[in-house]
């Protein structure tokens, strides 16, 4: 039996589409009427929806930045309720199909394009000195101290993890009223969870160098019977009921949650439900964002090391703007299962530490797929920290390291480069619309929040301007899905002009905060590595949100110095060479431990 051709668009084969057209003007016949062995066809269903006219395309037009002519117009608005008004069903009924938040498109992005290989074959790590010297007298200088060292007090029963719990909470009671960057804090689970540490080292079950060091979260990852807000009004009282995959596997690795850290609502900036996060070096400053959090508790020395994440610049800017260590994963080397969704084919999640070693040491502990994320890809990490990086080629955009926002600090760091022995090598990309990627993060950050956007719950932000996400879950509704496609197309150019260049080097160093570098890179996926290379004065205090002519920003006289850091990216799955390079970098710059002042 034929089927129904008011059922086409959920049931004919594409098979049929080379006779699929029929005209727009005849009135849809009654399957019982059709002659045996006709064909469905297109425009032929009942019309449904709302009317539509000429006008409303022409509207539209302005939208999506298309011209049709008058006949144009008028034919588009009298077949739309036959053509296309149904293809909305799935959200506009009347049969409503649910999308569950676990439930990803089916089409898959792969940072690795068809027939490359990426990543190292072996697994390694070979970590630095292990004398780690004698236990600091002083909290604060035990609060500040790196994890290479923290794990080695510990493993060595110099330093227990309940004192240090005790002292990252004490910390968190002194100073979070100033930063704001702590949403819950999980007092009687870590106490807990560092009392059995000690008495699993104490009989010699040591799990590794993460066993005993307490941590804090991003507050889009899931906590068994523990809040997760994401930093969002609507989800204020949102208790998961399973652990993300990155919480399990640190609970696995013996590791001691502390708090789960704030969050620019819905991942964007840094203002969340209880206010806005701020800079430890500079109180009168946003910590930048996303991962505002992690970024403020990390410099400020209120945990051993924070886990964020990143689709746009959400690791990269508070680790800049906060002078700690920011490490954003090869797209698909850590499962993301667990952890909310702001854009499927973006979203990374990735270690703040106050070291680069620190860093690596998180990431082999968070590493590897899950079912549970499609996206997610086995893989391997080799690192050495004493192997040399003499004769490392370290591309750099030489026009970029003259124009803001480079800085002193960015062009010395090029000259460290030479003197460790590394080659600097002039690249070059093509001078394309690399903005026109975010398309991508719009549309698949409205799609993920469409029913907060639909029901009005995004009313209920603190922030509602024209670059927050209210407003722009709105817009993107309105943008082509042809566009869509063909952004998506050019990011598959864009994906064979970064693999052109990393065949050529082995590394690049850019400014950290660079537009273009910071959009490319979150699109094809390859690592990035943050790092404090110096300080800079501001004169200034800076923000993540467009400018806002009634609330003015605050000025300094003289002006206030802050951390500034560099950014070097690897190639896919190489987070192992881009830390080596790293740990070289930050042992020439000798600016890391620096704390901020009053903490």
């Amino acid at each position: 039996m034929s089927n129904p051709r008011r059922q086409f668009l959920a049931q004919a084969t594409f098979g049929l589409l080379g006779a699929a057209i029929s005209s727009l003007d005849a009135e849809a016949q009654e399957p019982s009427k059709l002659p045996p062995g006709a064909p469905s066809a297109f425009g032929t269903g009942p019309a449904v929806g709302p009317e539509v006219s000429p006008t409303t395309f022409l509207e539209a037009e302005k939208l999506t930045r298309v011209q049709f002519t008058p006949a144009e117009r008028a034919q588009a608005a009298n077949s739309w309720r036959v053509n296309m008004a149904a293809l909305l069903e799935r959200r506009a009924g009347p049969r409503n199909v649910a999308l569950e938040s676990t439930v990803a498109p089916f089409s898959r992005y792969d940072s690795v394009l068809p027939g490359q290989h990426a990543g190292p074959q072996r697994d390694r790590f070979i970590r630095s000195n292990p004398d780690s010297g004698p236990l600091p007298s002083n909290d604060a200088d035990i609060a500040f101290s790196p994890v290479t060292r923290l794990s080695h007090w510990i493993e060595q029963r110099k330093l227990t993890s309940e004192r240090l719990t005790r002292i990252y909470l004490n910390r968190i009671e002194q100073f979070d009223a100033k930063l704001r960057c702590v949403i819950t804090l999980t007092r009687d689970f870590a106490l807990a969870q560092a009392k059995k540490a000690d008495a699993e080292i104490a009989v010699g079950k040591y799990r590794g160098p993460l066993h005993g060091i307490p941590w804090g979260g991003k507050d889009l990852l899931d906590t068994a019977g523990i809040p997760t807000t994401y930093g969002a009004e609507p989800f204020r009282n949102r208790i998961p009921a399973q652990n993300a995959t990155v919480v399990q596997r640190l609970h696995d690795a013996g590791a001691v949650l502390l708090a789960k850290l704030s969050l620019g609502a819905l991942a964007l900036n840094d203002i969340w439900f209880g206010g806005q996060t701020m800079n430890p070096w500079l109180l009168e400053e946003g910590a930048s964002g996303s991962s505002a959090g992690p970024g403020a508790a990390t410099a400020a020395g209120l945990v051993g090391f924070s886990i964020g994440s990143e689709t746009g610049g959400s690791i990269v800017s508070p680790s800049m703007r906060c002078g700690i260590t920011g490490l954003r994963p090869t797209y698909g080397r850590v499962a993301r299962t667990g952890a909310m969704t702001l854009c499927w084919s973006l979203d990374k999640l990735g270690p703040m530490t106050r070291s680069v070693e620190d860093a690596l040491l998180v990431l082999q502990t968070i590493s590897g797929p899950d079912p549970g994320d499609v996206s997610s890809v086995p893989s391997k990490l080799d690192f050495d920290s004493v192997a040399p990086v003499k004769g490392l080629r370290v591309g750099y955009f030489p026009p970029w390291m003259k124009q803001p926002p480079a800085t002193d600090v960015d062009r010395a760091a090029l000259e460290t480069v030479k003197q460790l022995g590394m080659i600097p090598v002039e690249v070059f990309l093509p001078d394309w619309p690399y903005g026109s990627l975010n398309l991508n993060l719009f549309a698949e950050g409205a799609a993920s929040f469409e029913e907060l956007t639909l029901t009005r719950a995004t009313d209920q932000l603190k922030m509602q301007t024209h670059d927050s996400w209210p407003n722009l879950f709105r817009q993107a509704r309105f943008l082509s899905a042809v566009d869509f496609v063909q952004t998506d197309r050019f990011r598959r150019k864009v994906c064979q002009e970064m693999a052109r260049i990393f065949s050529d080097v082995d590394l690049l160093l850019v400014p950290s905060l660079r537009d273009e570098m910071l959009t490319i890179s979150n699109n094809t996926g390859h690592p990035s590595l943050t790092l404090r290379a110096g300080f800079v004065e501001v004169s200034e205090a800076r923000s993540d949100w467009a400018p806002d002519p009634q609330n003015l920003l605050p000025k300094f006289s003289p002006p206030r110095r802050v951390p500034h850091g560099v950014t070097l990216l690897g190639r896919l799955f190489e987070e192992g060479t881009l830390c080596r390079a790293g740990l070289a970098l930050e042992r020439a710059f000798g600016v890391a431990f620096d704390r901020p002042p009053g903490f």
